[in-house]
């Protein structure tokens, strides 16, 4: 947590897959993430938030079934999309007007998002801990075989053993009348449609 509120970046485990953490309101250290991933500037993050109640620091105009949504499957592998507010800012969300917010059940990966809140009125933007287009790090040695070379001295790897998941968050659109799945993950469609009829 304190190398995070310093600038530097932290790879965590999640329980879908390794993310690559940066303080989500610190622009270099974000800036940081995108050199160390090659990732291209207009390609939004993902911030980790420590527990549902930091959603309407980070969101605005929130429907009703995105609430339903969060107090079902998080902390969990679901990440939603929703209009943001003034704290998420244009090097975060790509320049777009939407921001993407998730809560990780992995006890270190809420560990390190919820002690570094207490010290800080921000939270976590992680991207997968991989080069861009290549396969997201289940495991601590893979994002030291893939990121290594790239990372400042300052940066960390924690490790936390294999993700159980291994696969990305499902990603909901929640800016709509109704949710549109984005991305499909471990959070399947009857399971929203289960929770929200």
């Amino acid at each position: 947590a304190a190398a995070l509120h310093s600038g530097a970046l932290v790879a965590f485990p999640t329980e879908t897959v390794y993310g690559l953490g940066a303080d989500a309101t610190n622009e270099s250290a974000v800036a940081h993430i995108y050199s160390v991933k090659g990732r291209p500037a207009d390609h939004p993050l993902i911030v980790h938030i420590g527990q549902l109640s930091q959603l309407d620091q980070w969101a605005i105009d929130i429907p009703e079934y995105a609430k339903k949504l969060a107090t079902k499957f998080w902390p969990g592998p679901m990440t939603l999309i929703l209009k943001r507010s003034e704290i998420a800012g244009d090097f975060i969300t790509g320049g777009q007007d939407t921001v993407g917010l998730r809560v990780p059940s992995d006890p270190i990966a809420l560990a390190l998002i919820q002690e570094f809140e207490k010290h800080s009125n921000s939270a976590v933007a992680a991207p997968s801990a991989n080069r861009f287009g290549q396969v997201s790090p289940t495991s601590s040695a893979d994002v030291q075989d893939e990121l290594g070379s790239y990372l400042s001295k300052d940066d960390q790897i924690l490790d936390g053993g294999n993700s159980s998941i291994g696969i990305e968050s499902t990603i909901i659109d929640c800016t709509k009348l109704r949710p549109v799945v984005l991305r499909n993950g471990f959070v399947t469609k009857e399971d929203i449609e289960s929770e929200l009829g």
